[in-house]
């Protein structure tokens, strides 16, 4: 956290330096046209393309991540508003038809694949419903608004049509990082469709910090690299590097091969993830326009949790090893006094503690969800 901040405050100064120069602008033009513009790293295989990936191969590597599931499910495109669509696992079996449905909503730069260590066990106690989140995934990539509030609501807007296309009366809504972010933005605008939320590793919470701890001064370089970077997608370097990005994510995320080694012993994780981010950056650019340098929210949620209805209980589960900071858990429990909020770490986990420590995982998860029915 003290270095976000230290590095935050620096970057600022970097920032006004580099705009005096008129570098920030380039450099924004440039990516504007890199990363948008040029439309043929995307075009489907009847001409070459830069980046070695297509909607079908999305598909494949999908379908490989969950070839082992032993549990019965369908898949389906859920028609929202704009033309647009929402990809969609339902495992709605006839035995549990009488609770309530948990609703599993993916982080950033995640889908419904990374799921796969859960599903089975989830499943087998009620419905559950896993989207692709507008933007990310096999779902649709539309524009969005740069507006940070707008690309927001753009999100939510895009859940609450997809329930309604589904039937369903009321989630539980799970989500992990932006997912958790997102869940809490929806609980507010439609609390009377939701009767629980768990929270998972949540991103956008806190503020960014305002002091600078000055014995931990940010590298000159490091500053520099922050202004050159920052008109970027978060992912850019992914697409930019073109047919060496399996590779990129292999080399540079071998710790995701370790987290589904029950599962898998080949490279099908690490494609899926490369074939997830390597199609046009909707969903990530609209990411972008929410968060300020170093990853912070614009519009941090803890400023808006008195706006969450009390009566909407909250499940938050952290990793022990996580390097999310977990104070905003506290803060929410304090800022809740008559509300039910259970705070939960899973020892051994890191960020992805549904992939970490599935079994505990999946146990604690049920386990909440027994509170609503």
């Amino acid at each position: 956290m003290a270095e976000q901040a230290a590095a935050a405050e620096s970057q600022g100064v970097v920032h006004r330096v580099a705009s005096a120069l008129g570098v920030h602008s380039l450099l924004s033009s440039v990516w504007v046209y890199v990363d948008s513009t040029l439309k043929w790293c995307w075009i489907p295989n009847w001409l070459p393309s830069w980046c070695p990936t297509s909607e079908k191969q999305l598909q494949t590597a999908e379908d490989k991540m969950l070839r082992y599931l032993n549990t019965a499910f369908s898949k389906q495109y859920v028609p929202i508003s704009g033309g647009n669509l929402l990809w969609t696992l339902d495992f709605s079996s006839d035995t549990a038809r009488d609770k309530t449905p948990l609703v599993l909503i993916h982080g950033f730069g995640g889908g419904v694949g990374l799921w796969a260590q859960n599903l089975d066990d989830l499943s087998q106690y009620r419905p559950i419903f896993a989207l692709d989140l507008l933007g990310f995934g096999q779902s649709s990539r539309p524009l969005f608004s740069s507006d940070a509030s707008e690309a927001e609501d753009q999100f939510v807007e895009s859940i609450e049509q997809w329930r309604a296309k589904m039937g369903l009366e009321s989630m539980i809504l799970l989500g992990h990082n932006l997912g958790g972010y997102l869940a809490v933005s929806y609980a507010i605008k439609y609390p009377e469709r939701v009767k629980h939320i768990v929270l998972v590793e949540p991103w956008g919470f806190p503020e960014r910090p305002d002091t600078v701890e000055s014995d931990r001064p940010i590298p000159v370089w490091i500053k520099a690299l922050g202004a050159m970077f920052s008109p970027f997608n978060p992912l850019a370097g992914l697409r930019l590097v073109g047919p060496l990005g399996p590779t990129l994510v292999q080399t540079l995320r071998p710790d995701f091969k370790k987290k589904f080694s029950a599962m898998f012993s080949d490279n099908t994780v690490s494609d899926y993830i490369y074939h997830l981010n390597a199609q046009p950056p909707s969903g990530e650019t609209a990411f972008k326009n929410m968060t300020i340098p170093y990853g912070w929210a614009k519009r941090p949620m803890l400023e808006r949790m008195d706006q969450l209805r009390p009566e909407i209980p909250l499940t938050i589960i952290y990793g022990s090893r996580s390097s999310i900071d977990s104070n905003s858990g506290s803060t929410i429990k304090e800022m809740r006094p008559h509300s039910h909020v259970e705070i939960i770490t899973i020892r051994g986990a890191g960020h992805y503690v549904y992939a970490d420590q599935p079994e505990d995982f999946n146990h604690q998860v049920l386990q909440a969800c027994d509170k609503v029915d």
